[in-house]
């Protein structure tokens, strides 16, 4: 009778899933490191006619958050002036048809926020009370306070964003700590700010040091000295996104990108080039929030954010 040969199926087995686990683990932290540092996608809305409705660009799902911009006259006494550049004209209250526009938005759990600023307008703060007045105006009109002239309508926005490019650079501290105690009246106010990438930004950065920012989407384009170089050269991005991630303390920030090449000026970055080589870089900071595209027409042209959406 031959002798019975012993086998060893346990340690083989034991073995080889000693081996699987060894590769599985490094993968799934990878994805689990993936999916905390994912981000999304924030766009400008309203300053071209051919962009589509507000509800169209909530309704693509490329979007967590649609900037309405922008509130070009305020302070220093001035009636205040919405510009939505040919989409409807605010003075003879054609734009508060627009509420159903956000408050579909919102149903789908996109925030909807205020631009006061922008490239063009008439506007500053000349004293503390000024900053209070502008920002009891914003409650009364867009936010959840009440006024018998609400410009768009009877919706209630999620919040104010600051892209301030001109005028003084005083009282939008106080502004934005005007706003935020708003907070305490049973729904919260959002707050955003759009610096442009020198650091710090010559009209933001006394309210940005406030830290009451949820969101700063920093522009990091038609400024040389902190974007993206043409032809592959991160280096002067890379060292300004780890300046503003130290030493900005809001809840997130987002890279401020231009959605296309056509009239934008510089710092686009072509989509292949910020998945495989930006957005990694930009994921080691744990304020990272996604990016901002200016705008929604831009975007519209060139099917940017349906490119990135996967990668964001």
């Amino acid at each position: 009778m031959l002798p019975v040969r012993k086998q060893y199926l346990l340690p083989t087995m034991a073995s080889q899933t000693k081996k699987i686990s060894l590769i599985l683990i490094p993968l799934l932290l990878s994805f689990l490191v993936a999916l905390v540092q994912s981000g999304g996608i924030a766009v400008y809305w309203g300053q071209n006619k051919y962009e589509g409705t507000l509800q169209s660009a909530c309704d693509s799902g490329n979007y967590v958050t649609v900037i309405i911009a922008f509130l070009i006259t305020f302070g220093n006494g001035q009636t205040p002036v919405l510009n939505l550049s040919g989409h409807c004209k605010p003075s003879t209250g054609a734009c508060q048809g627009l509420s159903t526009d956000i408050q579909a938005c919102q149903d789908e759990g996109i925030k909807v926020l205020l631009s006061l600023g922008g490239a063009i307008g008439n506007y500053t703060l000349t004293s503390p009370s000024d900053a209070q007045d502008v920002a009891q105006y914003l409650w009364n009109n867009f936010l959840g306070g009440t006024s018998s002239n609400r410009p768009l309508g009877s919706a209630v926005l999620d919040g104010i964003d600051l892209d301030i490019e001109l005028g003084g650079t005083s009282y939008y501290d106080v502004l934005v700590q005007t706003l935020s105690s708003y907070s305490s009246q049973g729904r919260k106010v959002y707050l955003s700010a759009a610096p442009q990438c020198p650091y710090p930004d010559a009209h933001l950065g006394q309210s940005i040091s406030t830290g009451l920012f949820d969101y700063v989407w920093v522009q990091f384009y038609n400024n040389k000295p902190c974007e993206y170089q043409s032809g592959g050269d991160i280096t002067k991005l890379t060292n300004s996104w780890k300046t503003w991630t130290t030493n900005v303390n809001a809840t997130y920030i987002f890279m401020g990108l231009p959605a296309s090449t056509n009239k934008t000026g510089s710092g686009y970055i072509p989509p292949s080039l910020l998945e495989s080589q930006v957005l990694p870089m930009a994921k080691n900071s744990s304020k990272y929030g996604g990016i901002m595209l200016w705008n929604r027409y831009y975007d519209l042209q060139s099917n940017y954010s349906n490119q990135v959406l996967d990668s964001v």
